[in-house]
């Protein structure tokens, strides 16, 4: 009897081959038809990549990772400049300074951090989920402006404890912002659902990046001395590879999910007549600096006293043009603004529609100087322009009522997710008949 191969097996993508042979004996052997040269890197993958890549990840994990390496390792330095600076601040190596008052002022650095941490947390809370990549860059510029201000914090020996104590607060909002952003993007890199071993990874990574900073500075730290020109060059140079690095990390980043930038990207492009664009294309189109710039900001999941209804009139008007929707949407001229309430029975398909409304009002009304090629924008534009805002209301809807299904349609052909939004929507909901509601209470 001849050699017989049965069975083949391999490692995820990686190239690990193995062959099991029945021999002429009746035996059964396991021949390795693995590459010896690749069995150090598989080392390394293993051990600070999650399981199963590239396979179990985004298509832009490894660009991300690579930036986020190289912006962890620059911040670890500055860091490092900073811890220094501030130790030398609260008197070490100073024979006139005591143990109690350099315990006084690192506990109100910690103590001033921990309240600016809660209040952070309870007020943004919310948005940096649906504005991660924002959130990212700005969290870690402004752990840039804390370095800095720990760094100079010693010049200012009277000031010390404030400008410290400043900087604690700010470190406190990068860590409260920097954590959930960074949970956020894991969320979006885990493909199989191993988001916990992502995260373990990527803290794996950031170790490593720390301890090699770590010996950098050992030898960076008695170069340095108390030499401020040189201080301040490193700090400028290493803070400019960070915030650089950060940005690349964060525009690298393509996000299949739709917060209200994207959205707006998207339906802007739709109306223009260039079709739906991708999922790339958009994000590296999402600013990451600022908000989205329009026309009319739009909030949503708003109360009902925010639709801009100044009497019965208005209501019973926005009601019978809404009556069979799942929302009531409210356009402010003076201020600015589109207040989408959402009705108790809404759901996301909902919350999308009222978008998609919102940014149809935004499209026409800046490009309202321009004819467009239909009817219902063009209506839309001349509503604002004559501030008549029950025709941009009655024109809107028309026009979403009859191409929103299909542009749903076209967005998830191309990949973009729509079973969930990032559209920000607030907690209010509401239950409205013009003709009154059944309710026990008296008013």
């Amino acid at each position: 009897m001849e050699d017989r191969l049965i069975c083949k097996e391999s490692y995820g993508s990686q190239n690990i081959h193995q062959d099991y042979v029945r021999k002429s004996n009746g035996h059964i052997y396991k021949i390795d038809r693995s590459r010896r040269s690749t069995s150090l890197s598989q080392f390394f993958m293993a051990v600070f990549l999650p399981q199963g890549y590239p396979d179990t990840v985004s298509e832009d994990y490894l660009e991300y990772q690579l930036w986020d390496t190289m912006q962890a390792f620059a911040s670890s330095i500055t860091g490092t400049l900073a811890t220094k600076a501030v130790l030398e601040g609260v008197g070490v190596g100073d024979e006139n300074a005591t143990a109690l008052a350099a315990t006084l002022t690192w506990l109100m650095k910690d103590g001033t951090g921990m309240v600016g941490r809660i209040l952070f947390a309870w007020m943004q809370g919310t948005s940096l989920d649906y504005d991660a990549k924002r959130w990212r860059l700005f969290a870690d510029i402004l752990n840039d402006f804390a370095i800095f201000l720990e760094i100079l914090a010693p010049l200012f020996k009277a000031y010390f404890t404030f400008i410290v104590c400043i900087a604690g607060v700010g470190k406190s909002i990068v860590g409260v912002a920097g954590g959930a952003t960074r949970a956020a993007l894991t969320q979006h890199q885990a493909r199989r659902d191993n988001l916990a071993d992502v995260s373990a990874k990527d803290g794996s990574q950031e170790t490593l990046v720390n301890l090699s900073a770590l010996l950098c500075s050992f030898a960076l730290v008695p170069l340095v001395g108390d030499n401020q020109r040189l201080i301040w060059v490193l700090f400028l140079l290493f803070t400019a590879i960070h915030i650089f690095a950060n940005y690349r990390a964060v525009t690298c980043v393509k996000m299949e999910s739709i917060n209200q930038a994207r959205f707006h990207i998207l339906i802007r492009g739709y109306l223009a007549g260039t079709g739906v664009d991708l999922i790339a294309k958009v994000n590296s189109q999402e600013p990451v600096f600022w908000k989205t710039r329009r026309k009319f900001d739009v909030f949503l999941g708003t109360q009902v006293q925010y639709i801009s209804c100044k009497n019965n009139d208005d209501l019973e008007t926005l009601y019978s043009v809404y009556k069979d929707q799942h929302y009531l949407l409210g356009v402010n001229l003076k201020k600015g603004y589109i207040c989408i309430a959402l009705h108790e029975g809404s759901k996301v398909v909902d919350h999308f529609k009222s978008c998609y409304q919102a940014e149809v009002i935004n499209f026409a009304a800046q490009h309202s100087s321009t004819p467009q090629n239909n009817v219902y924008l063009n209506q839309i534009a001349e509503g604002y322009k004559n501030g008549d805002v029950e025709a941009m209301h009655q024109a809107s809807l028309t026009f979403t009522n009859a191409t929103f299904t299909q542009f749903m349609a076209d967005i998830e052909s191309v990949g973009w997710v729509t079973s969930r939004s990032l559209l920000g929507a607030d907690e209010w909901r509401a239950l409205w008949d013009i003709n009154g509601i059944s309710d026990k209470k008296d008013y």
